[in-house]
């Protein structure tokens, strides 16, 4: 099933981007928007995309059909990235950290240990420096960021080890997303930096291919990597906003009056998420606690440190000098 839908998404793509150049044929027939993502159909993402095809369908007397593919239908979040670079998918979410292969100084937005909560976060969409970015995005890879959400703190999980200190991770193979600030963190503790899909990650933990995995709490529901992890380590280790991102040539070709109507809904969808994903946090630990796993409160200064010695330092140049810091003092 993920191969045809990976098939008819580059075909379709294809001739949405024909129709772009159209516009007559746009107006004629319903318009269909494909939005592609990683995660399992019941996370709260992707219950904010489907809030958002609603009130798009509805606002738009059912011109605008926008329609999802979640987990990991049309391939990975890489493979989902460069196909809205393409012009193949019109939207995609993913994380700064995975754009930062597209547009390295990105990544910065998801340093570890760079926000202090959720409303220190919300603060980077109105800063000079992410405009910045979001014009290079379009000018270098074809593709726009159209809001943040919030994804949640990433905390780590192990299947067979009780870890409590950076120490306890010497030889760890920890799971990480492929983007090389994570795999620079876990570097720092010590850890085997694993890079593996999110489509992968739960049959890895099930096999013991690795020994853990870090996420935020919701993902480790939605993911079910519960079920296949018995200690949750709470490190709080990076908050991780989760762009919206749409292809350029696509976004232009709309009527400014398509492209408000959407934004309006993206806002309203982003809204419910993060409020969504906070009350599921606040309830989760008592929830896995109650299922079974072991919760670990570690010392947050003993994992913080090594990190904040090496990696800042480590991307200065990549970021911008001074660019981490800037952002810590929002």
């Amino acid at each position: 099933m993920k191969n045809e839908n990976r098939r008819r998404f580059l075909t379709t793509g294809s001739a949405i981007a024909a129709g772009l150049a159209s516009p007559t044929l746009l107006r004629a027939q319903p318009l269909a928007v494909r939005w592609g993502e990683s995660l399992a159909a019941s996370h709260p993402q992707v219950q904010m995309a489907e809030r958002v095809a609603k009130e798009v369908k509805e606002k738009s007397g059912g011109r605008i059909d926008v329609q999802l593919f979640p987990n990991s239908q049309l391939g990975s979040g890489k493979d989902m990235i460069e196909a809205v670079s393409a012009g193949a998918l019109q939207l995609t979410t993913d994380g700064a950290g995975a754009l930062g292969a597209f547009l390295p100084q990105l990544s910065v937005v998801e340093a570890p240990y760079l926000w202090r909560d959720a409303a220190h976060m919300a603060k980077a969409p109105s800063t000079p420096l992410f405009a910045k970015l979001n014009t290079d995005l379009v000018a270098k890879r074809g593709m726009r960021m159209l809001n943040m959400t919030y994804y949640g703190k990433r905390h780590l999980t192990t299947g067979t080890k009780a870890v409590r200190t950076p120490a306890d991770m010497a030889g760890f193979k920890l799971r990480v997303p492929p983007v090389d600030t994570f795999r620079a963190m876990a570097e720092a503790w010590g850890a085997r930096a694993t890079p593996i899909a999110f489509g992968e990650l739960y049959l890895a933990l099930s096999q013991g291919a690795i020994d853990g995995q870090e996420n935020p709490l919701p993902t480790i529901q939605s993911g079910k990597f519960f079920e296949v992890q018995k200690y949750l380590v709470l490190t709080e280790h990076i908050i991780t906003p989760r762009m919206v991102i749409v292809n350029e040539a696509f976004w232009k070709g709309l009527p400014a009056a398509d492209r408000d109507l959407m934004q309006a809904a993206f806002a309203s969808g982003a809204a419910w998420q993060d409020k969504e994903l906070l009350s599921q946090e606040a309830g989760l630990v008592g929830t896995f606690k109650a299922g079974g796993m072991t919760i670990i409160e570690p010392d947050l200064a003993a994992w913080r440190k090594p990190v904040l010695d090496t990696v800042p330092k480590l991307f200065a140049d990549k970021w911008g000098k001074g660019t981490f810091e800037s952002l810590q003092a929002l």
